[in-house]
């Protein structure tokens, strides 16, 4: 069995124990402490976070984009690449107060599918059933992982609805040629088939900031936490003013447009604003560009709002750019930014 070494974060002043196998952001989250992360993968540099005492620690593969060589040389580090072999004690450059004490327990569950079906080209509309246990305690916009089946391999999707409530998931995957998991799904996955999925991960929650005016900016498959979150406010019967800019190449890309427009109606304060990069289609008479384009055009001042930001990580990138641009507090912009080993083909 693993050593164990306590690891300290400030300045929240909280302690957790970490095995060597295991990574400290994936300790802390099965001890209930929702550290800020994204991709898990050592890319998106979400939870770099920088060593105040200690120093032995290893890192997995990770992308030096995310954590410059001279970076590392300085004492910082990538939470989900990094593995303790000493005590540590941690300081949190990107902490959310009211979301680090919130952690569900991550569980292993297996589970069977009800349907696979598309909802447009190259989108799936990935319906599961929770066989064991038979329910996932989440927030809504969190993800799980996939396991590949025959491999070790495990992929990341957001779930589309805000409960397991029935004890059923949805997800909207995209289909990447080459995809590790998304061929799989294309090719091999039909329902009664099994899957296990671990979880719940991820911070892509909404906040309680009741005055703030809402942007959701999405594309391909981030229509999926989207989703989650608008079902969420009309559930709760939340009324914040929002709008949800969605990019798509052309007509045949934009998915779940009817739900959408009949959130307009359950959401009076509610916006959908579809764009199309590429458009087709001579009777398309709404937004064309890239969507950063189109809210750069549509919103001159952000000030005060809050904005959450999931889809290919090139729009991803170019929303984190202009977002603070328009005024929304960087520490107010939340995102999630997942990687393809396929060949993404995106707006």
């Amino acid at each position: 069995m693993a050593d164990k070494h306590r690891v300290r974060f400030e300045p929240v002043g909280i302690d957790i124990e970490v095995d060597e196998d295991q990574t400290i952001l994936r300790a802390a989250a099965e001890q209930g402490v929702m550290l800020m992360h994204g991709c898990k993968e050592g890319q998106c540099a979400s939870c770099k976070s920088f060593i105040l005492d200690g120093d032995d620690v290893e890192h997995d593969r990770y992308s030096t984009f995310a954590l410059p060589d001279y970076e590392k040389d300085e004492g910082y580090t990538l939470l989900c690449r990094a593995h303790a072999y000493e005590d540590l004690t941690i300081e949190l450059l990107n902490y959310d107060e009211e979301m680090i004490h919130s952690g569900l327990p991550i569980q292993e569950v297996v589970a069977e599918v009800v349907s696979n079906d598309n909802v447009t080209h190259d989108i799936r509309h990935l319906v599961i059933k929770l066989v064991e246990p038979t329910s996932l305690k989440f927030f809504p916009g969190q993800y799980v992982d996939f396991t590949v089946p025959g491999t070790d391999q495990t992929r990341s999707f957001s779930m589309a609805n805000t409960s397991s409530t029935g004890g059923q998931l949805e997800f909207v995957i995209k289909i990447y040629p080459g995809g590790v998991f998304s061929e799989f799904l294309d090719t091999n996955v039909a329902p009664g088939d099994r899957l296990n999925i671990t979880g719940p991960f991820g911070v892509f929650t909404l906040r309680d900031a009741p005055d703030a005016r809402l942007v959701f900016l999405g594309g391909g498959a981030g229509m999926a936490p989207i989703l989650a979150l608008l079902r969420s406010m009309a559930d709760r019967g939340i009324d914040r003013k929002a709008t949800f800019y969605y990019g798509a190449r052309r007509r045949r890309d934009l998915c779940f447009e009817t739900e959408l427009r009949a959130l307009e109606e359950r959401l009076p304060t509610f916006r959908y604003v579809p764009a199309l990069s590429e458009p087709d289609d001579d009777d398309w008479d709404g937004e064309v560009g890239l969507i950063t384009d189109v809210v750069r055009r549509a919103e001159g001042n952000l000030t005060g709002a809050d904005a959450y930001v999931c889809g290919p990580p090139p729009m991803v990138e170019a929303a984190l750019e202009l977002l603070p641009e328009l005024g929304v507090a960087e520490k107010r912009v939340f995102y999630d930014k997942f990687t393809t080993t396929g060949d993404p083909d995106d707006p």
